[in-house]
């Protein structure tokens, strides 16, 4: 333990204006000192030190010009963590909020997150200030271009895999892959996943992250006994990963009553999910539109969080940081049973404690969104072999990811001898035991 101190008190220091990596830092860590505790000879081999330092920080320019002919210039980022499991994995996230810190605590949590899913992926993270919201088709095609013009000579197949994240969909992956394809006059499919189906993507992706939480949510209930069907649900968020969490989550009879977007929520006794994709995937609008089109529920501005409303599972699909202790202390109050997490931190460290101390089960986004990296891995898998699945075949190969990661938790779980709802500590130890073997396997220390 007090190795483990040690480190994050030098974070503390070092990186004091990244509040979100000393987060992620802090959760992990304390998590997994018994690790350290087990086996003392790591910290003479400064693995902690090793495994918080990103292998390499990529920071550029990003100049591009508005349809009015004026220049703009973002910052843009690629945080290369890890790539001891193989190449650097992970999304460009497109949004204001996007800085060094986010990005070091993004790539950071997806080390281990692709070290559970068992494909051979490292991890890493990338993005830019860019905020995509408002600009049309041509702009974000011209700062698409400029971004992967400083990107591509960093990235590959073997090398480094960006994806989509927020703010990056199918049309943004598209300008990135075709400037790539252009600069580097060749096809390589498999240097960038999220792709359409046209060149190279994978079925099943845009579902995929959403899917795959719910079957981890299934793996935990039926371990712990849980009736699914009829239960209520919270989702926090609108995008890909929480309106495909809320279809799965209606096909295993889950009742989903309240859904977000950044300006507020709507409550319904059951949401009308095809009302919510129109929204969403077609109009591009608020769900301020909802209680309209869906001729039933309610709209309110604010957070879902604050709102007080009763339901058994909490799924935030959103962003980071979402529910702090005070909301946690409501849901538990309002009879939450289940927090399964869509986004990445999405829960502050203080709220993962009141779950934890209330007998909540929680499932930590590192092992319940795995399922869009691994189907990322699972395309760059068919890019390799000139193949394309169907649907059903890349659905069942992410059930099977899912259960595996559920299997590694509760292998972990009593190998440690942790408490049967603590899938924070064992998600993290899970993964970190599968990276630090690596790392002593190659020399890497």
């Amino acid at each position: 333990m007090k190795y483990v101190e040690r480190v994050i008190s030098e974070y503390e220091i070092k990186d004091k204006s990244m509040p979100e990596f000393i987060q992620a830092l802090k959760e992990v860590l304390l998590s997994t000192s018994v690790i350290f505790e087990k086996y003392p000879e790591y910290e003479k081999m400064a693995i902690l030190e090793r495994l918080c330092e990103p292998e390499k920080i990529l920071q550029f320019k990003v100049p591009w010009m508005d349809d009015l002919g004026t220049i703009h210039v973002n910052r843009g980022y690629r945080v290369q963590f890890s790539g001891v499991l193989g190449p650097y994995k992970g999304g460009l996230r497109l949004h204001p909020s996007v800085n060094l810190g986010v990005l070091k605590f993004l790539g950071f949590e997806q080390v281990f997150k692709n070290a559970l899913t068992t494909l051979p992926i490292g991890g890493g993270k990338g993005g830019s200030d860019f905020n995509p919201k408002g600009k049309s088709d041509n702009e974000i095609m011209r700062f698409c271009q400029s971004f992967m013009t400083e990107l591509y000579s960093h990235i590959g197949p073997d090398v480094d895999v960006p994806a989509g994240d927020m703010g990056t969909g199918a049309r943004e992956i598209g300008f990135l892959f075709g400037q790539y394809r252009r600069i580097k006059k060749m096809s390589e499919r498999g240097v960038i996943t999220g792709k359409g189906l046209s060149y190279g993507g994978s079925l099943a992706r845009k579902q995929a992250t959403g899917y795959g939480l719910i079957y981890f949510v299934k793996e935990i209930c039926e371990y712990h006994n849980i009736e699914m069907a009829n239960k209520k649900a919270i989702v926090s968020g609108s995008g890909n990963v929480a309106i495909y969490a809320c279809e799965k989550a209606q096909e295993y009879g889950i009742k989903v009553v309240a859904m977000s977007d950044s300006k507020g929520y709507i409550i319904d006794n059951n949401i009308n999910l095809d009302v919510v994709k129109n929204i969403k995937e077609q109009l591009r609008v608020s769900l301020s539109e909802y209680p309209t089109l869906a001729n039933s529920g309610e709209y309110f501005e604010g957070s879902i969080y604050d709102a007080n409303i009763k339901a058994e599972f909490i799924l935030p699909c959103a962003t980071q940081n979402e529910i702090n202790e005070t909301r946690a202390k409501q849901l538990v109050d309002n009879g939450c049973i289940l927090v399964g997490e869509g986004a990445n931190m999405p829960n502050d460290n203080e709220a993962i404690k009141v779950y934890l101390e209330n007998g909540v089960i929680f499932a930590p986004g590192k092992a319940a969104n795995a399922g869009g990296v691994a189907t990322s891995a699972l395309e760059m898998t068919q890019n390799s072999m000139r193949l394309s699945w169907t649907f059903e075949e890349v659905d069942e190969k992410l059930q099977q990811i899912m259960a595996s990661i559920h299997e590694q938790c509760l292998t972990a779980m009593q190998r440690y001898d942790l408490d049967s709802k603590n899938y924070v500590a064992s998600a993290n130890i899970a993964g970190m035991e599968k990276v630090i073997e690596a790392m002593i396997a190659q020399g890497d220390y």
